[in-house]
């Protein structure tokens, strides 16, 4: 059996974001503990983040979710809003994707990027939990990607939703684990 390419991906981890889930900075240790992980390790890290063109031409008004950004404005690709946190800095090496919708492959070039990383196994890591990790564990699970996800490294705006999803959903799935717990195994 072939050895397991591993890829970290951070996402939604963008000002916009973080200013609306994390209230104290060290709700982001975990994700920079991960990122630093991954480095040491050499695995390489790919950061996610949500942005729209100018005039968001890409936003439906039958989507639910998006919509009142099309209407009230904000998360232009050009904003601070979007751009990835500063405390967890991407190198100039590591890809930044760009997606359109929740999942981190719609809309986006994350799977082009994967596969030219050679990756097959995904160590996922976001806000929010019932969001971006979700869908992105779904679709990545569909496309027969090895998945683990680091819970502590998973925010969401409701505890009880982040549980279920942690404990009985994304198991069925991927394997989940405190970045504690996969930094000691790599």
């Amino acid at each position: 059996m072939k050895s397991a390419k591993k890829a970290l991906l951070v996402m939604d981890l963008q000002n916009g974001i973080v200013s609306r889930y994390a209230d104290k900075p060290e709700v982001l240790t975990p994700f920079q503990k991960a990122v630093e992980a991954a480095r040491k390790a050499e695995i390489p890290v790919v950061f996610v983040r949500v942005a729209f063109r100018e005039g968001y031409p890409e936003i439906s008004g039958q989507n639910k979710m998006f919509s009142a950004i099309g209407k009230h404005g904000g998360m232009v690709q050009s904003e601070a809003s979007t751009q990835i946190h500063e405390s967890l800095a991407p190198r100039a090496d590591e890809p930044i994707v760009t997606k359109r919708r929740v999942s981190a492959f719609s809309g986006s070039d994350l799977e082009v990027v994967l596969r030219g990383l050679g990756a097959d196994q995904l160590i996922l890591t976001g806000i929010a939990t019932s969001g971006v990790v979700l869908s992105t564990l779904r679709e990545a699970a569909d496309k027969d990607y090895g998945l683990s996800v680091l819970s502590d490294a998973c925010l969401d705006g409701d505890e009880e939703v982040h549980r279920v999803l942690t404990e009985k959903v994304f198991p069925r799935q991927a394997d989940v684990m405190t970045v504690d717990e996969w930094s000691a195994g790599l």
